[in-house]
């Protein structure tokens, strides 16, 4: 019963998240409805073949066709059997609470574990739950469908709880929780969050370590430290099979060093992505008082002519313009909402910096400042430079913009940590009151400020690119458009910056109403928890509201085929690719659905394919549509073999061209290259650079290219005869079987991607795969007729999932042994083991 009574608080926290997490979805999770998202609409049709090969082996594949050639799961379906344990943890720790509502249970919930290990009271933790969950980002990117970021975020502070224990000198509580979180973080599969958090992670173990030596405690320290770092490899080893994996493809994928040798290196770095293409989306130096005022930058990218308070202000004679023009005028490309962490929650964090005593404050605001610079990006080039050149990893991430999510940890935990001190000591709002009032000026005064100037601090409302989209407008026109867009921004902005104003003016009264004891600390507790609900559930609600939901079977309904899709699968041949003109080619993945496509969309597509992108494939994108134009659509007229070679040996057998009105038409290539063919020359060069170079100089359906390092694998080809034939009999996304038959023998060059872990077996003898023309498989085979099998079944899989069992099994047994000394402690009297 006592347990029971000391759990109880704790269990209706629990409770509360659950039915905060409904209610934030009410009415769609009572009606069945789910959110379209954008990402998850659009995967679907790169994960269509996989879904197909696991319902029909019940295996997943690690190779899948439908997009870019070809190209590993191990990033769009990384699943091993040995994550099933951590599956079933997962759903189990969410209370097998429904999509949506569990991920913002999750949010709430993990960083609750953190403040207890913090020894926050349930009040305060609960408080703090909902100011860390309901940061704006969060629920931006459950509403773009970024479910693995979300899982990321949301066991990041339980994993951080576990390395508080440990250093709090609970050392089997804290190896339990950080092996426990940080399995299932590494589960998540969002490398790039987790990364992040490492800085969070390590300045807080600084922290721990400057209280160590000032306490005199290192031999604590060391422990500490060793159980956190070997709990961290227990967590990796449960997914070293994702993980192996993904290091492997990332040394092939753009997030790994190009072999190219460019002759302006300024834009390349060491071994990661190019600079412009990491710091694309780097938020701006002004930007960043969307912490304080969430549309200090207008919001999301969404149409201005939706924002009533903009409209309001508008011109009836622009209307139709700001249709077009977006809410959002910051420098970004786009976006889908601010990071906003509350307004009364950033007045706490800066209180807490003149409050808080100890190194935790300074580890959280040094992670705070870091995450601000580097957010920033292009904006701050030197700094990010430094990063990206000398700190490891950092280069292969883009989108900097995101590690304030940094901020969005380290501001609300100071916050919090600051709102105990005052709980804890009521007499020191007495004596520190003038901080309460330095920080309500820092915070609610600049607030202020912005509502009654916002000309004076933000000149600027319209941002470069709109300028420059806007250039060809007359001067005598464009000026009163520039005045009449400025004034609705104006608005936007102002009115946000009223909202921050009063609710730090109401958080403010409620700490004074506190000092003048006429609340008590958990009414004052109680009213701001209220407080910051209403301020961040209303941000959130701009970005992630009702209807955005929609009817089930919306989601689970097949894909609606097109009528040109049907055309193409009349076509019965077992396996060829199509090249789709009448959309964005690679910025979407509906082709895939039900075609292998030479397109599609992924953020670590293989390096070399994208280096043979940008060489030939767009390139010959743009000659092909001119052509087919200037000919009518008949292909006959056309010069396939000399306009568009390298999609031909793609094997793009069908083009769909764009007609009006949203309709579409295919054509089919009759100078695509097939499955696979033999060549009668082999020309070996010396480097990537001459090999992409020469795949264009030479008549790739007679000769291919190769890399000198694979001459021993290929050797010299024959000139062949019409009797050389290479013909596909059986296609699977994993195994591929070949009749052949040549009287001279030599290289058959297949149209498929080349990656390491492919093999392939001459009559059931195994061979080498080398490769060829850039980015394709090819091996040499002997004169007469042969069976050829190409698979896709890498060794490295079982030996990484006996690693992961092995880790599990080791974790299982600091369980049972923990409860063996819980229970040992009870039946004693005592206290409850400590580790």
């Amino acid at each position: 019963m006592k347990t029971l009574k000391r759990c109880l608080p704790d269990v209706l926290a629990v409770l509360l998240f659950a039915v905060l997490s409904f209610a934030y979805f009410f009415p769609a999770d009572t009606e069945g409805r789910i959110l379209y998202q954008h990402d998850a609409s659009a995967g679907r049709g790169s994960g269509q073949e996989i879904a197909d090969y696991r319902a029909r082996t019940g295996e997943t594949p690690r190779w899948t066709n439908t997009l870019f050639c070809g190209m590993p799961t191990y990033q769009i379906a990384p699943s091993y059997d040995s994550s099933g344990i951590l599956s079933t943890v997962e759903t189990a720790y969410h209370l097998w609470l429904p999509d949506y509502v569990w991920y913002v249970f999750a949010y709430l919930l993990g960083f609750y574990i953190l403040l207890r290990a913090f020894n926050f009271r349930q009040s305060l933790a609960v408080l703090g739950s909902i100011v860390w969950a309901f940061s704006s980002y969060f629920f931006i990117i459950i509403a773009a469908g970024h479910i693995w970021k979300v899982m990321a975020l949301a066991y990041l502070p339980p994993m951080i709880a576990g390395v508080v224990l440990a250093y709090r000198g609970k050392l089997l509580w804290g190896f339990i929780l950080t092996a426990l979180f940080a399995g299932l973080e590494v589960h998540a599969n969002h490398v790039q969050m987790t990364y992040y958090y490492l800085f969070i992670i390590f300045f807080m173990i600084v922290a721990f370590l400057v209280d160590a030596i000032r306490k005199r405690r290192m031999a604590a320290f060391l422990k500490a430290t060793g159980v956190c770092a070997a709990a961290a490899v227990l967590g990796i080893c449960m997914n070293i099979s994702n993980l192996y994996h993904t290091w492997e493809y990332s040394h092939e994928s753009m997030r790994g060093k190009s072999e190219l040798v460019k002759e302006h290196t300024a834009n390349q770095t060491s071994s990661g992505l190019d600079r412009d293409y990491i710091t694309q989306w780097s938020y701006g130096v002004g930007e960043t008082w969307t912490l304080l005022v969430p549309n200090a930058k207008g919001g999301a990218s969404v149409p201005l002519s939706l924002n009533e308070t903009a409209m309001e202000h508008a011109d009836n004679n622009y209307v139709q313009i700001y249709q077009q023009l977006g809410q959002y005028w910051g420098e970004q490309p786009g976006t889908s909402g601010p990071v906003y962490v509350g307004a009364f929650v950033l007045m706490l964090f800066i209180l807490g910096l003149f409050i808080v005593k100890g190194p935790m404050k300074w580890a959280l605001l040094a992670s705070t400042v870091l995450s601000v610079l580097l957010s920033w990006g292009h904006n701050f080039m030197w700094f990010t430079n430094l990063f990206i050149d000398y700190v490891p990893m950092y280069a292969k991430f883009r989108t900097v913009a995101s590690i304030l999510v940094i901020a969005e940890f380290t501001i609300p935990l100071l916050a919090m940590l600051a709102l105990k001190r005052l709980v804890d000591e009521p007499e020191l709002l007495t004596k520190k009151i003038k901080l309460v009032y330095v920080s309500f000026g820092l915070t609610g005064g600049m607030a202020l400020l912005f509502a009654l100037m916002p000309g004076l601090f933000f000149p600027e409302y319209v941002s470069s690119a709109e300028m420059q989209a806007m250039s060809q407008i007359p001067a005598d026109q464009l000026q009163p458009l520039l005045a009449n867009l400025t004034e609705m921004r104006k608005a936007i902005f102002t009115a946000d910056c009223w909202r921050s104003f009063w609710i730090v003016v109401a958080g403010t009264l409620l700490l004074l109403l506190f000092k003048a004891r006429k609340l008590k600390a958990s009414y004052m507790v109680g009213a701001v928890t209220v407080l910051c609900l209403i301020d961040m559930w209303q941000v959130n609600k701009r970005y992630l509201h009702d209807d955005m939901f929609v009817d089930a079977s919306v989601r689970t309904a097949p894909v609606e085929m097109t009528q040109t899709e049907q055309q193409i699968l009349q076509d019965k041949q077992l396996y060829y690719r199509v090249l789709n003109l009448a959309t964005n080619t690679f910025n979407e993945n509906e082709t895939s659905y039900y075609l292998k496509s030479v397109g599609g969309y992924h953020a670590a597509k293989l390096r070399r394919y994208q280096e043979l992108i940008e060489a030939y494939i767009s390139p010959e994108m743009q000659k092909l549509f001119a052509a087919v134009a200037e000919n009518a659509g008949d292909m006959t007229r056309i010069n396939g073999d000399s306009i568009f070679p390298v999609l031909n040996m793609l094997n793009a057998k069908y083009f769909i061209m764009p007609l009006q009105s949203g309709q579409t038409v295919p054509l089919l290539n009759p100078y695509a290259y097939g499955n696979a063919w033999f060549v009668d020359k082999v020309s070996y060069v010396d480097n990537a650079n001459q090999e992409l170079e020469m795949v264009g100089k030479v008549s790739l359906r007679h000769e291919a290219v190769a890399d000198k390092k694979f001459a021993d694998c290929l050797g010299q080809s024959q000139t062949q005869d019409s009797t050389s034939v290479v013909r596909l009999t059986a296609y699977d996304a994993t195994k591929l079987t070949y009749d052949v038959n040549s009287s001279k023998g030599g290289v058959i060059v297949f149209s498929d991607i080349y990656y390491p872990g492919w093999t392939a077996t001459v009559d059931g003898q195994e061979v080498e795969v080398g490769r060829v023309n850039y980015v394709l498989r090819a091996i040499n085979v002997k004169p007469g007729r042969h069976t050829v099998e190409l698979k896709f079944f890498p060794r490295s899989v079982d030996a990484t999932e006996t690693i992961a069992y092995a880790a599990y099994a080791i974790l299982a047994v600091v369980v049972l042994l923990l409860v063996y000394l819980e229970w040992r402690k009870r039946r004693k009297g005592g206290p409850a083991a400590e580790g």
